[in-house]
Order: C-alpha cells, then sequence, then structure tokens
C-alpha cells in the first residue's frame, strides 16, 4: 500500500507541475501577445474613425502608416532617387530628443514622483548651453564638454528643486514642476529677448552659435547629428544607474515599497530628490540638443510642451529605459506621419489628433486586456446561466418507454 500511495503522490505531483508549466507558458503567451493585439485594435479603431471622415480611407490611413518612411523616386534625368528624407530625418530627430525627454520622466516614475518638470528643465539646459556656447572662448574641442557639463549641471539642479521641496515641506511634486515651468519658461524668454539677444537680427534670437560648436551632421538634408550617437549611450548609463549603483537600489526600491524602504533604513528623501535630480540630468541633453544641433540658436517662442510627449514615451516604455528608445521612435513616426495625412489628404486636423491620441491610448492600456477579457468572460457566463434551459421531451427521459 505504501508503495501504491507513493506511486499515486508522484503522479499527482507530476500532475500539479505539469499543470503550473502549462498556466505559466499560456501567461508568458499572453503577455507577448497583449502589445501586438493591442496595436492591431488601434490600427483598426484609426482606420474605423478614418472611413467615416475621408472619401478615401485606405489612401488616407496608408498615409499615416508610410508617411514618414522615404521612398525610391524614378526621373529620367536623375535615375533612381531617395525622396522624402527630410520627413524621415524629422521621425528620427524627434524620436532623439523624446528618447532624453522620456528618461527624463521615467527616472522620477521609477521612485513614483510624478514629475511634469522635464520642460523647464529642457529649456534652461539649452540656455546654458548657448551661453557658454556664445560667451566661453576656446576651440571646438575644449568648448563642447563645458558646454555639456553647463547644460546637465542646470538640468541636475533644476530637477533637484522640487524634490528638495517634496522631501523637506511635503510640497506636491506635481504643483511644484508646473509652476516651475512657468518660471523657466519665462526667464528663458526674459534671457532671450534681453541678455542674449542678436542686435543685427530682425527678430528675437541669440547669435548663430559657431560651426566648431555645433554637432556634426550624420545624413545629409536633415538635421541628424552626433545626438543619434549619443542617445543610446545616455540610456545605458540611465540603465547602469538604476540596476547597477546604490542610489539606483534606493530609487527602485521607494518607488516599489516605500513604507518598507523606510523600516529598512533607506534613506527615502535622498532617493526622491536623487530620482528628479537624474531626471533633469537626462533632459538636459535634449536642450543641448535643441540648442547645438537642430537650431545652432535659440529663438524666443522656443514651443513648450515636449516634455509633456515625453510623459507619454515613458509611459508606452513602461518607464524601463531600454525600451524608451523604440517608444520615441513609435511615437515620432506617428507624429510625422499624422502630419502627412493631414497635409495631404481630406481627414482634417482634428480628426487626426483624435486618431493619434486613440493609438496610443491603446497601446498604453494594453495591460488593461486580460482584465476586460476575464470580464468579457463573466459576463459571458452569467449570461448562460440567466438563459432558460430548453425542455426535454419525457420520452426522452424515460428511454422512450411508456410508464403507463
Amino acid at each position: 500500500m505504501s508503495e501504491q500511495s507513493a506511486a499515486k503522490s508522484g503522479a499527482a505531483s507530476e500532475t500539479a507541475h505539469e499543470l503550473i508549466a502549462r498556466q505559466q507558458r499560456r501567461q508568458d503567451l499572453q503577455q507577448r501577445l497583449r502589445l501586438p493585439l493591442a496595436i492591431l485594435a488601434s490600427l483598426l479603431a484609426g482606420f474605423i474613425i478614418t472611413a467615416m471622415v475621408s472619401k478615401e480611407p485606405v489612401q488616407a490611413f496608408l498615409t499615416l502608416i508610410t508617411g514618414a518612411l522615404p521612398r525610391w523616386q524614378w526621373s529620367q534625368a536623375d535615375g533612381w532617387r531617395l525622396m522624402r528624407m527630410v520627413r524621415f530625418g524629422a521621425v528620427i530627430e524627434d524620436a532623439v530628443t523624446l528618447t532624453f525627454l522620456g528618461l527624463a520622466v521615467a527616472l522620477p516614475f521609477r521612485a513614483r514622483q510624478f514629475s511634469l518638470g522635464a520642460d523647464g528643465q529642457m529649456f534652461l539646459a539649452a540656455l546654458a548651453a548657448t551661453a557658454v556656447s556664445l560667451y566661453v572662448p576656446g576651440p571646438g574641442y575644449l568648448v563642447l564638454p563645458l558646454v555639456f557639463a553647463a547644460a546637465c549641471a542646470t538640468g541636475f539642479a533644476w530637477g533637484a528643486l522640487p524634490g528638495m521641496l517634496k522631501t523637506r515641506y511635503q510640497a506636491n511634486e506635481i504643483v511644484t514642476t508646473l509652476m516651475l515651468n512657468l518660471i523657466a519658461i519665462q526667464f528663458y524668454r526674459l534671457t532671450v529677448s534681453g541678455w542674449l539677444r542678436d542686435p543685427d537680427a530682425g527678430f528675437l534670437v541669440t547669435p548663430l552659435l559657431r560651426d566648431q560648436l555645433v554637432l556634426p551632421l550624420l545624413m545629409d538634408k536633415t538635421n541628424v547629428t552626433a545626438m543619434l550617437l549619443i542617445a543610446p549611450l545616455a540610456v545605458l548609463l540611465a540603465w547602469l544607474l538604476l540596476m547597477r549603483t546604490t542610489w539606483g537600489y534606493e530609487i527602485r526600491l521607494v518607488g516599489q515599497a516605500p513604507a518598507f524602504a523606510r523600516q529598512a533604513g533607506v534613506p527615502v528623501g535622498r532617493a526622491v530628490w536623487l530620482s528628479m535630480a537624474f531626471g533633469g540630468f537626462f533632459a538636459a541633453f535634449a536642450g543641448v540638443h535643441i540648442s547645438n544641433a537642430l537650431l545652432k540658436r535659440l529663438p524666443v517662442d522656443l514651443t513648450p510642451g515636449l516634455g509633456y510627449e515625453g510623459l507619454v514615451v515613458a509611459l508606452l516604455a513602461r518607464n524601463e529605459p531600454r525600451a524608451i528608445p523604440l517608444a520615441a521612435f513609435l511615437y515620432a513616426y506617428l507624429r510625422t506621419g499624422a502630419q502627412a495625412m493631414e497635409r495631404t489628404t481630406d481627414v482634417s486636423r482634428e480628426v487626426v489628433l483624435v486618431i493619434q491620441a486613440l493609438m496610443i491610448l491603446f497601446v498604453v492600456s494594453e495591460r488593461l486586456l486580460p482584465g476586460i477579457a476575464e470580464v468579457w468572460q463573466q459576463c459571458w457566463t452569467r449570461c448562460r446561466q440567466l438563459l432558460p434551459k430548453k425542455a426535454v421531451p419525457t420520452a426522452a427521459v424515460s428511454g422512450g418507454r411508456d410508464e403507463s
């Protein structure tokens, strides 16, 4: 009996292990399929909206999907030529900027800090980089490191300020970062229109930067510069900071379990302000990209709001530094395709913005798909229980015999 009991228990244990392994494989498959299904659902929703407002919905939607890609074109005079490189270059330029801004938002998120200060950090960093470029003499290989150092120090300090306010006075980081954004933007405009203004220009703008201080181009007919090579290095630095340093461990622990971190003696206040300061550090690279790569000078009317797009990128990447470049590229690609759709088809700008927002919403909320499927399954089960059951004939129950 003991041998039979052992055999039965062993068989039951193997069956339990098989069930657990099967369930784990099913969960892994569902997790892998969630994002592709969310993307397909977003494309379907976007096409349905396009079909409702456009006379040529297929052509309009293809413009949204492929409008940002370059294409080969044949001409008798020049032969094959690669066209629309300016548009594709705009995708890469935006993706580089959004990569830095996504890092600037993701690092505070890992410490459970909802920071919206990337805009102000970027503005002040661009201002510091331009001031050093204009007023520090010397060859480019000596001044450019000073440009990056000044920008990063400015972004770090401006990011640490709301962190200090949070740790010392329990000030809400959403409110403080929004107000500090306003201060930074107005100070930027005051500086450009007053102290750094080019008197020979016909509008409010700083003087052009020296050629030695403009980052070298990597693609002709675009503004894709060496910042494209710095972006993956910044991503690697952010990942190493989070995963391979004591500061990064403290930031992650505070974000995952703040009460446990306090009980374990982790300096919670330091982790909070450091996460926001490091966010400002990476936002500074976006400022240098704008001043010393894209524009080569700073206008007074530099459009705010890029920092909030960095928030979308961080959400798309789930605050994972290694996924931020891909999320930034997808967002920039979708935005450029939406602009092409607006300009070349009969779809209005408002509808394009709705389609773009809806597609982003589907991808960001792809974690909700298992919950939605579970709710749908429960509703279907309840509906089946409420349906009246079909009456079974008496002859069928009695096997066709007459009980009389």
